[in-house]
């Protein structure tokens, strides 16, 4: 993938990417489907950038459950809040969700200028800021879409997000069934039932991740 592409390396070119990635100690890592890339309780000084495939970000309790707090996918970053903690544990696992490559990079030497003092390393931190802000919105708006009792408002709640974010009213979401209860808090299988409630009562049609919402729907 071409990093200039990404949110993380925004306004800088190709070769001067390139260049810094060496100052980086830039490592390119590859996971199968289901493979922990960092582990809850495991600090780690490296942040991840994806570069194909998808990852997601869960928490689990005490009793194996697991809650799906976000999905990154091709050019998005994770690990970058812990990474800036030095020593500062994992409070989630970060999991390969299908076959992904990743490319790590050392916290430090992205915090700390080289010898070198890139010009364009002051960019990639203003970035990284950029980055860390947009998570705590990210989450922000989880915890809005689990405030509501029911499933079906939840489930509104969240379409009513990706209308607002596409522009239509047909999209797609990056969550398979499960990964969606999760991170709405509901059990899959209830998921599922209010699902074909809404689609039987022609809210919504959908099929797999993409999913048709009428324009009116009353609360």
């Amino acid at each position: 993938m071409n990093l200039a592409n990404t949110l993380l390396f925004r306004g800088m070119e190709p070769s001067d990417i390139d260049e810094m990635l060496g100052c980086l100690l830039a490592k390119e890592r590859t996971y199968k489907k289901g493979e922990i890339i960092f582990p809850e309780g495991s600090p780690t000084e490296q942040i991840g950038v994806v570069l194909t495939g998808r990852v997601v970000i869960e928490l689990g309790d005490v009793w194996g459950n697991n809650s799906v707090l976000s999905s990154i996918g091709p050019g998005g970053v994770f690990a970058e809040a812990y990474a800036c903690v030095p020593g500062e544990p994992l409070m989630v696992n970060v999991t390969a969700a299908e076959d992904t490559e990743a490319l790590l990079l050392n916290i430090k030497r992205v915090l700390e200028p080289c010898s070198k003092v890139c010009p364009y390393h002051v960019r990639l931190v203003q970035n990284l800021l950029a980055l860390c802000a947009g998570k705590n919105l990210q989450l922000s708006r989880r915890v809005l879409h689990t405030g509501p009792k029911s499933i079906r408002k939840r489930l509104l709640s969240f379409f009513s997000e990706c209308i607002k974010r596409t522009g239509s009213y047909s999209f797609d979401i990056p969550y398979n069934r499960q990964q969606l209860a999760d991170y709405l808090s509901v059990e899959r299988s209830a998921l599922s039932n209010e699902l074909s409630i809404m689609q039987r009562d022609g809210l919504i049609r959908y099929e797999k991740n993409h999913f048709d919402v009428m324009e009116q729907i009353e609360d």
